[in-house]
Parts: structure tokens; C-alpha cells; sequence
């Protein structure tokens, strides 16, 4: 059975420099690397073997930016993508209820049909409809999954104004909250299960984002690479509900990104 529209299907890094890009986030997460095939693109599809089965999942997509992008605005960064049943009539709901185009509608042979958006705060991310039936396990909404993504966080200057849009967009509810103190109310989302949550933006971070956290096989490991690596981490290691710790951090070409893990040693 295929992704349902809503749900969290792809992952895709820009980046400037892609070989420099892959050997950093191999490093940290283990992910390797096979051309997507497509002429005249420099795009990698990056996946990773379960620990257990051997069995290879794709997780993410790794896209050169090229000189004209930069030229435009374009800087490194991480996007995702939500499954939906037709991409034209969703980009037609989203502009109704506040968004904006910034890629229209387009055909990707042997892949799907997609579009980039951006909510009505100006945060950006893509709504797809892909041609394969396989199931997505680039978000492990089943179990959790060293080299998936485990978490979709959206940092937001307007949380109201972010449910009501994401809400009516995608089907999305509310699945209760943590009290943050000074910082708000951290708002869980569900949609076929809990997929990740909703915050107000921190004085201190730049720009409202999407935030993907993914998982790493050892949370202490996972700090050292990014130091080791060229990266640098802006969020140390602490210990979030259910056991687990996050961080945040920065790759060596700017993407911000966050891991989430155990600590095994």
C-alpha cells in the first residue's frame, strides 16, 4: 500500500558542494550514494542498509546547487516532501489558503510529479505524487530506523496561522502539547500516527524553518563525526522524552540539520 496523501515521503539536501556534502553526512550517518540517472543533473539518491533485514532503503536526495541557483538566492538547505493525490489541485489549495509557488508543478520521468511551495511564514518544502507504489520508509513511521528520518519539526513565527494552514492543506492534527515555558507550547502533530511538531521560532534562530531529525546509530558518535567532519554543532546532545537525545547543528556548506539517537556507550 502507497504513502497517503499528508505524510512525509522525501528528504532532500542543496547543497554547494555535493561530494564534500555526501562524505560528511556518510560520516555521520552511514548513508551511500548512487547517481539518480537523470542527464544533466547532479543528484544523488542517498540511502542506507537495515541493521537487521540487509535490506537497502532510500532515505534522501543530494542536489548541486548550481551557479544560476546561487546567483538567485539559493543557499544550502534541507526540504521536504508531503505526499498528496494530485499535485495541481494541492498547489491550487495551498495558494487558496496563504501559500505561494516558487517551483510550479512539474514532471520528473520514472520519478513523480512535484512542486515547491512555501506556507503562508515563507518556509519552504515540496508536494509530490510519485509514480512507484513501493511504500516510503524515508520517514520511519513504523519503527525507529538508524539513517531515516525519525522527526518533522516546524519552527514557525505564527504557530496559529501554521495549524490552520497545514491542517486544512494536509488533513493534519493536533496530537497534544509540552508546555516549553518562556519558549511556547511544543504542539505534536499526527497524521497516521505522530509524524513531529509545531514551535514558535526562537529569538536567537535566523529564519522559520523545517527542522528534520535524523537518526543516528549513537548520539556521542554522531557529536564527535560532526567536529571531526567540518561541521559544528549548535545544539549539544540533551535528553528529550521517551530516552533519546537531539542535537542540532551545522553541515560544512551551512544546511542546518538535527540528529536524534541513543547513547550506547
Amino acid at each position: 500500500m502507497p504513502n497517503q496523501p499528508g505524510e512525509f515521503i522525501w528528504y532532500e539536501l542543496l547543497t554547494t558542494d555535493s561530494e564534500a556534502a555526501l562524505a560528511f553526512y556518510r560520516a555521520i550517518l552511514g548513508w551511500q550514494a548512487t547517481d539518480s540517472g537523470h542527464p544533466g543533473m547532479d543528484y544523488r539518491i542517498l540511502s542506507i542498509r537495515d541493521e537487521n533485514s540487509g535490506e537497502k532503503h532510500d532515505v534522501a536526495g543530494l542536489m548541486q546547487l548550481t551557479e544560476d541557483m546561487c546567483q538567485e538566492g539559493a543557499k544550502p538547505v534541507w526540504l521536504g516532501y508531503i505526499a498528496v493525490d494530485e499535485v495541481d489541485q494541492a498547489v491550487a489549495n495551498i495558494v487558496g489558503v496563504g501559500g505561494s509557488v516558487q517551483m510550479p508543478p512539474t514532471d520528473i520521468p520514472s520519478v513523480g510529479r512535484l512542486a515547491m511551495v512555501t506556507d503562508p511564514q515563507g518556509i519552504p518544502f515540496y508536494v509530490m505524487k510519485g509514480s512507484s507504489d513501493e511504500v516510503s520508509l524515508a520517514f520511519a513511521f513504523d519503527k525507529p530506523r538508524v539513517g531515516h528520518c525519525a522527526w518533522n519539526e516546524l519552527i514557525t513565527t505564527d504557530p496559529e496561522a501554521a495549524k490552520a494552514f497545514y491542517f486544512k492543506a494536509f488533513g493534519w492534527t493536533k496530537d497534544g502539547e509540552m508546555d516549553m515555558g518562556p519558549m511556547g507550547a511544543y504542539e505534536f502533530i499526527r497524521h497516521n500516527g505522530v509524524i513531529g511538531a509545531i514551535m514558535p521560532k526562537p529569538e536567537n534562530m535566523p529564519i522559520p524553518m523545517w527542522q528534520y531529525y535524523f537518526r543516528c546509530a549513537d548520539i556521542d558518535t554522531a557529536c564527535k563525526a560532526i567536529a571531526d567532519n567540518g561541521g559544528k554543532v549548535l545544539l549539544e546532545p540533551h535528553e528529550i522524552p521517551g530516552g533519546d537525545f537531539m542535537l542540532k547543528g551545522v553541515d560544512p556548506q551551512g544546511a542546518l540539520f538535527a540528529l536524534v539517537g541513543a547513547k550506547t556507550q
